[in-house]
Formats: C-alpha cells, structure tokens, sequence
C-alpha cells in the first residue's frame, strides 16, 4: 500500500481554536444534538449521511452519487482548511475524515474532544440549523487506499508486518456479546477498545500517552494497520488516532464485524487476543 502524506493533519484545541473564512467546520451529529447546540458557522453532517445503510454491512463506505451529493452540499473546494469534530470523543468525526482521505482530501483537522470540550472552554454556542454553506457540484475521485476489504484481513492474518485492531468492546471480541450471526473476533486481532483512545475525565479529548498504549498492544508505526469495528463507527476514532500520531500505513476495514461475522466462509475466534 502506497505511503499517504501526513504532515497536513492535526489537533486543534477548543482553546485555541477560532474559525477562519476559509475553513470549513464540520459537526458529525444528530440532527436534534446539532440543533441543541453548535460552534457558530458549523455545518451539519449526520452520521446516516457517511455509511451506505445496506444491511448487514451498513457501515460500508456510500457510493460515489451519495458522495459527490454530500460534499456537493458542503461547498467542498480542495483548497479548503476543513475542521471536524462530534459530540462522542471522536468517532464520527473520525469516520468523516477517514471520508476525506477516501477522496483525496488530506488537510484537515480535529476539534479535540469536540463540542464537550468547546463548553468546557466557555465558548459559545449557536442553536438551529446552522450555516448552509453555497453549494458546489463535486466531483470527487476516490482514493481506496485507506480503505480495507475483507480480503486485505485475509492477508494481514498471514502477515507479520500488519497488525489488526479491533476496537469493539472486549465482550465482542471475546465473543461474549453477539452483534453477528457470528460473535468473536478475526483471529490474530489485537484488541483496544476505542473508549481507551478518549479521556472522560478531560472532556473527552484524546487520552494522553497514545503512543505507549498503542505500543503495549502491538500496534506499532512500523506495521501496516487495519483497524475496525462492528461498523466503521469506533473504528473511525481509531484510524483518526492513527493519522495524527504519524502512522504511514493505516486503514479501516469499512465492512467491520457486520460483514466478518455474518460470512460463513471466514474464520473466526473467541476468547482472549491469541498470537
């Protein structure tokens, strides 16, 4: 997998942070969390907006339609300085931009800890609907190279320079808690829940000393990682962690667990990490 450019992404704190005219802020929430509150300026993507929805891998990646419309929507320019951030700690912030790296957009940057950390700062909110930013036709070119396929597991099983984390709950991965017509894990995946990556006590901006926690676990810079979940929901707060900390080979399996655990050609296993 060919080496993405890394040095245009980056945190941003709510401190710090003020919106220039030409960023474009991005809050990934429900429509009704959007409302109750927002970062003046913010434009609104619903979660619904960034998965196909088709069953039993809803969390797959749109098609390119649904994606032209929803960057078409936003006003996407390729010149744009594009900020993202939720109201979860980074999930479906995450999904959003691993969303623009699909489509070749790599300048970007998250609101650490989201709008939790915005209140806590003592900034202002706005309520409503928000901006509704001048539409623009795009046409976006997809970049599947932060994209993994079930196939892509397949080999990294095999593999001892790729690691596969899986971020779900250690139930799902020990197989305890069905979400699947299988339960369990890919075997040989290294296990770090996504709620390790956030800090609840900090507003929910990202845990300090990632790198150490990651390196406990296996999932070292060096090595071509998969991350996933049940969806491609967690795991976009993983692959982002990924990004800022410099990984140069990091993708997410959009098919995740809904489509792993319910093909009865793969294998599958349950307990503790094995190997």
């Amino acid at each position: 997998m060919q080496e993405r450019p890394i040095d245009q992404v980056s945190l941003v704190e709510a401190e710090h942070f003020e919106p220039g005219t030409a960023t474009l802020l991005v809050y990934v929430a429900e429509p009704a969390v959007f409302a109750a509150g927002h970062i003046a300026g913010s434009v609104h993507v619903a979660p619904a907006e960034l998965v196909c929805g088709r069953p039993p891998a809803t969390g797959r990646l749109p098609s390119r339609e649904r994606l032209n419309g929803l960057f078409s929507r936003l006003g996407y320019r390729p010149a744009l300085d594009i900020v993202a951030y939720d109201d979860e700690g980074g999930g479906w912030a995450g999904r959003f931009l691993w969303t623009l790296d699909v489509i070749g957009h790599r300048r970007w940057r998250y609101l650490n800890g989201g709008i939790h950390a915005w209140l806590a700062a003592g900034k202002p909110v706005a309520t409503g609907a928000g901006r509704i930013p001048d539409p623009m036709a795009a046409q976006v070119a997809l970049d599947l190279s932060p994209v993994a396929e079930a196939v892509d597991m397949l080999r990294a099983m095999r593999d001892p320079d790729q690691v596969i984390w899986d971020v779900r709950s250690a139930e799902e991965f020990r197989g305890e808690r069905r979400a699947a017509k299988y339960a369990g894990h890919v075997p040989g995946a290294k296990h770090l829940d996504w709620l390790r990556l956030k800090n609840p006590d900090d507003h929910l901006r990202l845990s300090p000393n990632l790198p150490e926690l990651l390196r406990q676990q296996g999932i070292t810079p060096d090595k071509t990682v998969i991350t996933h979940c049940q969806t491609h929901h967690r795991s976009g707060l993983s692959y982002m962690v990924a990004r800022l900390l410099g990984f140069p080979r990091i993708r997410a399996y959009h098919g995740s667990w809904s489509e792993w655990g319910n093909r009865d050609d793969l294998l599958v296993a349950v307990g503790d990490a094995d190997g």
